[in-house]
C-alpha cells in the first residue's frame, strides 16, 4: 500500500514537473518572439518552482527506494517461502516502476537544465544586441517607428480587403437566397391554385366511402336477419 501510494504521488508530481519544463520552454520562446525590449530571462519564480519540485520528487524517490528495499528484505527473510512467485513478481513490478520514474525524472531535469543553460547563453547575446540598438541613435529609432507604422498600414489594408470580400460573398449569398425564396413562393402559389380541385376530389372520395359503408352495413344486417329467421324456423 505504501509503495502504491508513493507511486501515485510520484506520477502526479512527474506530470506537473514535465508541464513546468514545457511551459518554461514555451514561455521563453514566446518572450523571445514578442518584443525586442522584453528581458529574455525573468522566470525566477519558475526556477524556484523547478528546484522545489525537484527536491520533492527526489525525496519521494528515496522513500520509494526504501520501501522497495524493505519488501526485498521481507521476501528474503526465513519465514517467507523462497518460491513465492507472486511476491517476487510484485517486487519486480515495483522495482520496474521505480526505475521508470527515476529515468523519467532525470531525463526531464536534464532537458530543463539544458534549456535554461541555452537561454542564459542567448541572454547575454541579446543584451548586447539591445544595447547596440539603444545606442545607435535617434535615426534608427525613427526608422524603426516608420517601419512599424508601415506594417500597421499594411495590416489595415489587408483587413479592409478581407471585409470587402466578406461583404461581396454575403451579397451573393443573399441574392441566391432571394432566388430560392421566389421559386418557393411560385410553387406555393401553384399548390394553392390546385388545392380546391384536390379538396373536391377528397370530398367525393369520402362520400363514396360513406355510401359503400352504408351499403355494406345494410347487406350485413339483412343477412343477419335472414339467418336468425332461418335458425328460429
Amino acid at each position: 500500500k505504501q509503495a502504491r501510494q508513493l507511486e501515485n504521488e510520484l506520477d502526479l508530481k512527474l506530470v506537473s514537473f514535465s508541464k513546468l519544463c514545457t511551459s518554461y520552454s514555451s514561455t521563453r520562446d514566446g518572450r523571445r518572439d514578442s518584443s525586442d525590449t522584453t528581458p529574455l530571462l525573468n522566470g525566477s519564480s519558475q526556477d524556484r518552482m523547478f528546484e522545489t519540485m525537484a527536491v520533492e520528487i527526489e525525496q519521494l524517490l528515496g522513500k520509494l527506494t526504501g520501501i522497495n528495499d524493505k519488501m526485498a528484505e521481507y521476501t528474503n527473510s526465513a519465514g517467507v517461502p523462497s518460491l513465492n512467485a507472486a511476491l517476487m513478481h510484485t517486487l519486480q513490478r515495483h522495482r520496474d516502476i521505480l526505475q521508470d520514474y527515476t529515468h523519467e525524472f532525470h531525463k526531464t531535469k536534464a532537458n530543463f537544465l539544458a534549456i535554461r543553460e541555452r537561454e542564459n547563453l542567448l541572454g547575454s547575446v541579446r543584451k548586447d544586441i539591445e544595447s547596440y540598438k539603444s545606442g545607435s541613435g535617434v535615426n534608427n529609432r525613427r526608422t524603426e517607428l516608420f517601419l512599424k507604422e508601415h506594417e500597421h498600414l499594411r495590416n489595415s489594408d489587408r483587413l479592409i480587403e478581407e471585409t470587402i470580400s466578406i461583404a461581396m460573398a454575403t451579397k451573393e449569398n443573399m441574392t441566391s437566397q432571394r432566388g430560392m425564396l421566389k421559386s418557393i413562393q411560385s410553387k406555393m402559389n401553384t399548390l394553392a391554385n390546385r388545392f380546391p380541385a384536390v379538396n373536391s376530389l377528397i370530398q367525393r372520395i369520402n362520400l363514396r366511402k360513406r355510401r359503400d359503408s352504408l351499403i355494406l352495413g345494410s347487406i350485413i344486417g339483412i343477412c343477419t336477419i335472414l339467418l336468425l329467421l332461418y335458425a328460429f324456423h
